[in-house]
């Protein structure tokens, strides 16, 4: 491997094979320092991310006035402020991170205070509008600093009226999750109608399972109701683990399921909170040899040596079928991802970087407003030396690194990975042989 700061080469890899330990979730990480800040008392963080995203948050928090400190590398001691920011007036700054931004949006807007919320000019490009329509039916006073539909924001003190809302749910889970993370703070019962189905379900059940470890229940009816009962809003449970990402976990699953394996890795397994462990369904549906433990995830390639084209509905792994895309060029036949409207609102236009991209490797690309039908070149031979474009999106360079078990590549600003995997690359060198 060659680095720089502009590009790093990826020789060709012969097979993949080892075992790792995932760093922590970025969607657990950001949402358990937002309910532990949230909470009343002290919560015992550990194995948080460290990672561009978790710091925006950890350090909005820490400019709001609450008080984290760190206890060892991934281990912090979150005091919670009962629903009560010290901090009244702030400018906070919050880069690209979605998981930040949004549920900070809510839970500012229910609070009183005075804040602009801002972040990185792609950030300024990624819709809010249908979480701040659902905000203003409360009576939230938030203003838009650019264009309309999108950051920056400005928030200012409002009287809440407590009543009945709608939130569209077939653009981005990160809405409903920040409305259902803030709700706590109205003290009052709440009802959220979710308007044209939910995308990317398993999100919002993370986000309920994590906000019941903090001692508060929303109360489901089907994924169209959700009502909030609890009026003393969230209690530390004391120490919470954030397991391993099961986002990160895709590439090194991937790499063994194309390059002979088997590749373990340990953090997450059966028992996962997050949507995207069906990612192994998939590879087992493709011919993947796959195991799992409670804690770990094992896969190796077919025993017949050769993947199979999938035809795939996406929802639930949003973030994951980026990485299928590249399984996607090892497989026989065309793999077709469905689902995948998402990925447009994303870090870039995932959907137009991707088929861009492959079809630079000499892909067959269809695209269309929600999918992609990816056929891999005639005898999968993948052309050699293409510098891939990562749009300055983590989930792109991390992907494309797995074109180098089939043809050297060539990943231009490889740093952006520290988004939500800094030691990435190290990782990923960790289990390939040349």
């Amino acid at each position: 491997m060659k680095n720089s700061i502009n590009f790093m080469d990826l020789p060709v890899v012969k097979t993949a094979r080892g075992i790792l330990q995932l760093p922590g979730s970025k969607s657990i990480s950001n949402r358990i320092l937002l309910l532990s800040a949230l909470a009343r008392g002290v919560t015992h963080v550990r194995n948080l991310l460290i990672s561009d995203d978790t710091l925006q948050m950890l350090n909005a928090l820490k400019a709001l006035g609450v008080l984290i400190t760190k206890t060892s590398e991934n281990d912090y001691l979150v005091h919670g402020v009962d629903g009560q920011f010290p901090v009244r007036e702030a400018d906070l700054f919050l880069g690209n991170a979605g998981t930040a931004f949004r549920p900070l949006t809510a839970t500012l807007a229910l609070t009183h205070g005075h804040y602009r919320l801002s972040g990185v000019p792609r950030m300024h490009q990624r819709p809010i509008g249908d979480l701040v329509d659902a905000l203003r039916q409360l009576g939230a006073d938030i203003t838009y600093l650019g264009n309309n539909g999108f950051p920056p924001l400005e928030i200012k003190a409002a009287n809440i009226n407590v009543v009945p809302i709608t939130v569209r749910g077939n653009i981005s889970s990160q809405y409903l999750t920040s409305l259902l993370i803030a709700s706590p703070l109205i003290r009052e019962m709440l009802t959220i109608e979710v308007l044209g189905g939910i995308i990317s379900q398993p999100y919002i059940n993370l986000t309920l399972s994590l906000m019941e470890r903090f001692s508060v229940q929303i109360e489901r009816k089907e994924w169209r109701y959700f009502t909030f009962h609890n009026k003393h809003g969230y209690s530390s449970p004391g120490e919470v683990f954030v397991e391993g990402d099961a986002s990160s976990a895709s590439y090194f699953l991937a790499a063994g399921a194309i390059g002979g394996g088997p590749v373990r890795v340990n953090g997450v397994g059966r028992n996962s909170l997050q949507g995207d462990i069906y990612f192994t369904k998939a590879l087992e549906e493709m011919g993947a040899q796959i195991s799992l433990g409670d804690d770990w995830i094992e896969v190796r390639a077919p025993e017949s040596g050769r993947l199979k084209a999938i035809n795939i509905d996406c929802n639930h792994i949003p973030d994951a079928a980026m990485t299928l895309a590249i399984v996607a060029l090892f497989a026989d036949g065309a793999t077709t991802l469905k689902n995948i409207a998402s990925w447009r609102v994303k870090e870039t236009d995932r959907l137009v970087a991707m088929a861009k991209e492959l079809r630079k490797l000499g892909a067959e690309v269809g695209e269309g407003a929600d999918f992609l039908r990816i056929t891999p070149p005639r005898k999968r031979e993948l052309s050699p030396h293409i510098a891939i474009d990562t749009y300055d999106d983590h989930r792109m360079a991390m992907c494309f690194s797995l074109v180098s078990l089939g043809t050297p590549v060539r990943i231009i600003n490889p740093d952006c990975v520290t988004k939500t995997f800094p030691n990435y690359f190290r990782e990923f060198a960790s289990i390939v042989e040349h």
